[in-house]
């Protein structure tokens, strides 16, 4: 079986998808590809034979795996909540990621008309979009929901100088300047109209839960 070739260039494509769901609507958006490497070094317990024969079997080419990063808006009556606001201009998942700031506009969503963005933990690829390189936030409107025990370790200024320095300071850089549209939730909340919060503890040392 020789090796498929994609129709399309993965990091180039642009696509979202609307999905009804009840009296909702929620439409992914992608935050970019994330070029995972080699499919063995994700893969493991298989041969590398048998790797690339699942591969194979499946359409998928064997060389890399090539993952797509979704951010799904939730559209409910007149609310529009983003999920995750993707890495913004970092460049830690590749260059080819920080699409949540274009692609809602591929989508026909404005991106001044997203009214929440619903963080699960603020780390690189879940907050780096909230702002800006200057500080000025992409969603101008919107507001910012997240645990106050995430905000309160992530932004602590007493851990810049540590081996968590560089994600401190991207989640300074991005929850700081938007700190007066911040609004915390607690385990079990229903915190917006249908999005209930859910702690999931975190079982890396020295990390908070995940909600």
């Amino acid at each position: 079986m020789s090796e498929p070739t994609l129709g399309a260039d993965p990091f180039h494509r642009t696509q979202s998808y609307a999905l009804p769901f009840g009296d909702i609507e929620i439409v992914v958006v992608s935050d970019g590809p994330f070029d995972v490497g080699p499919p063995e070094d994700s893969f493991r317990g298989l041969s590398k034979e048998e790797i690339h024969e699942q591969l194979l079997r499946n359409f998928l080419p064997t060389s890399k795996v090539v993952i797509e990063q979704n951010i799904p808006i939730l559209k409910s009556g007149r609310k529009k909540i983003l999920f995750e606001a993707g890495v913004g201009s970092l460049e830690m998942l590749g260059s080819h990621s920080g699409r949540p700031q274009t692609s809602p506009q591929e989508a026909g969503i404005d991106p001044r008309s997203i009214d929440a963005i619903v963080c699960s933990h603020p780390h690189p690829d879940h907050i780096g979009g909230i702002c800006r390189d200057d500080g000025v936030p992409f969603f101008p409107n919107a507001q910012v929901y997240l645990s106050e025990r995430d905000f309160d370790f992530w932004t602590d200024e007493k851990l810049l100088g540590t081996r968590l320095q560089p994600l401190v300071k991207i989640a300074r850089d991005n929850l700081l300047p938007v700190r007066n549209r911040i609004v915390f939730f607690k385990d079990g909340q229903e915190f917006l109209p249908g999005v209930q919060a859910m702690l999931l503890p975190d079982t890396r040392r020295s990390m908070p839960a995940s909600s």
